[in-house]
């Protein structure tokens, strides 16, 4: 039978995050691109996402490569690459053909300390390393051998091809691929990420349109925390802290007797430290929706991006308790579930005030930063770790991580906040996350939500000047 020269399998338009997540990255300011997408920016790529996945057991390399061949082979999404037509509209090319970018090192020979050493230092090398977009796949495994039965499966993706929602169905495939041998006939048939984008194209985006207008209409101003000044993303700075188990268990109480979730609650204590940061009583932040939509057959286990960034607003009053103000951004949302397909870039352009925020609010739902369960104690090879990296553009982003104690992680933009600015306002949103849930009857004019002069003073230094 003669070889298939085909080189394309499909030819799909874009989603709405996949637009501004590509944009960021062929676009930045780090260096120059080209029509096929390529950049040669010298900087890394902050769309540049990466999991370790540390392995104990037995491990044949052999089979670990062919697990991630055949993974490619059944997801199309894991094969794409962005090209610009000539009438500027930008696609994604389903490669037919491609080589699968796999390396192995073998640091079994080193002591136990200087193997881990070496190993992190060539995790962040590849980390470091930006994907050319327009070249398929814009995935990269490479499988680090650190003990005779220790090693660390490392996958580099660039965020445009999936979001953290599919890591769990694409690992535990991994596992069933690697003991099979690469061979997929016993797993589900794959619903594919084109039904997805078939589905977007088929929603009233006039509708849509209306309800986003709606929601901003009377909205004058954005909420810049940053200024309007030109900044260069970099791989932010990352705050960690959270609440004590009774903590978040009080929270958890506080969400369920309102009727909301903890994300609400979350979302509530962040627009009010925005008002601290940025003087205004009619705030906006990004929000991170999980933009599966439930009606289609099989989006649970779809692998692609699904998840957008929009914007949330939230308008706070002196009057207004604190307990009626979870109300009004549960209502907020809830009002525009069915239209958080929408791109942002469509949603501001409308507003004509550009930018309408440069802090985000993502609450994780998904397993990211603990050892996910693809196999069982019985198994030889078990993932006892695991460890992530992720950021974005934003001067500050909040990121929840629900656990029996509530973590977050505050991405701050070095040059914009710096550490000790970083800290500050994670404490000021943590006493105002205290105060919703101890005292839901404080009308909102009573809650200080600026906090000491000193804690004041270094957000205005860290901020800058206004332009």
């Amino acid at each position: 039978m003669a070889r298939s020269t085909r080189t394309v399998d499909d030819i799909l338009p874009l989603s709405p995050l996949q637009s501004g997540l590509l944009f960021h990255s062929v676009f930045d300011s780090s260096g120059g691109s080209d029509a096929s997408g390529g950049s040669d920016g010298a900087s890394p790529d902050i769309y540049t996402v990466q999991s370790t996945f540390h392995l104990a057991g037995p491990l044949d390399a052999g089979r670990a490569r062919a697990a991630a061949e055949a993974l490619l082979r059944r997801h199309a999404s894991l094969r794409v690459a962005f090209r610009q037509r000539k009438d500027g509209e930008w696609v994604q090319i389903v490669a037919a053909r491609y080589k699968l970018p796999w390396t192995e090192t073998d640091l079994s020979h080193l002591p136990a300390e200087q193997a881990d050493s070496e190993a992190r230092a060539a995790t962040l090398a590849d980390r470091e390393r930006r994907f050319d977009t327009g070249r398929p796949p814009l995935i990269r495994f490479m499988l680090i051998r650190t003990g005779a039965e220790s090693h660390r499966l490392v996958l580099t993706i660039h965020h445009t091809v999936l979001d953290g929602w599919s890591l769990p169905t694409l690992l535990k495939e991994y596992h069933a691929l690697y003991l099979s041998g690469g061979d997929a006939r016993d797993l589900p048939a794959v619903a594919p990420y084109r039904d997805y984008l078939t589905w977007l194209s088929r929603q009233d985006a006039d509708a849509s349109r209306a309800a986003w207008d709606t929601m901003l209409d009377g909205l004058t101003a954005p909420s810049l925390v940053a200024g309007t000044a030109e900044h260069t993303p970099r791989d932010p700075g990352r705050h960690e802290f959270g609440l004590t188990e009774e903590q978040t268990r009080a929270l958890t109480a506080r969400a369920r007797s309102a009727g909301v979730t903890v994300n609400t609650v979350v979302q509530a204590a962040w627009s009010l430290a925005l008002a601290g940061l940025t003087g205004g009583d009619d705030v906006v932040f990004g929000v991170t929706v999980n933009g599966r939509p439930a009606e289609l057959p099989g989006i649970e286990s779809m692998v692609g991006l699904f998840i957008n960034t929009l914007p949330l607003r939230v308008r706070l009053r002196p009057e207004q308790t604190a307990g009626e103000l979870l109300g009004a951004v549960h209502h907020a949302q809830a009002e525009l579930i069915a239209h958080q397909y929408l791109g942002l870039s469509e949603v501001q352009h409308r507003t004509g005030l550009g930018p309408l925020f440069d802090t985000s609010v993502v609450f994780e739902n998904f397993p990211f930063d603990s050892a996910p369960a693809v196999s069982d104690d019985g198994d030889p090879l078990r993932v006892v770790g695991a460890e992530s990296h992720s950021a974005n553009h934003f001067p500050l982003s909040l990121v929840g991580m629900p656990q029996d104690a509530l973590r977050f992680k505050l991405f701050h933009q070095r040059d914009l906040f710096d550490d000790t600015a970083a800290a500050a306002v994670a404490d000021r949103f943590l006493g105002l996350l205290d105060t919703l849930v101890r005292d839901p009857g404080q009308p909102l004019g009573r809650i200080d939500v600026i906090g000491a002069d000193a804690t004041a003073r270094a957000l205005a230094d860290a901020a800058g000047p206004a332009g």
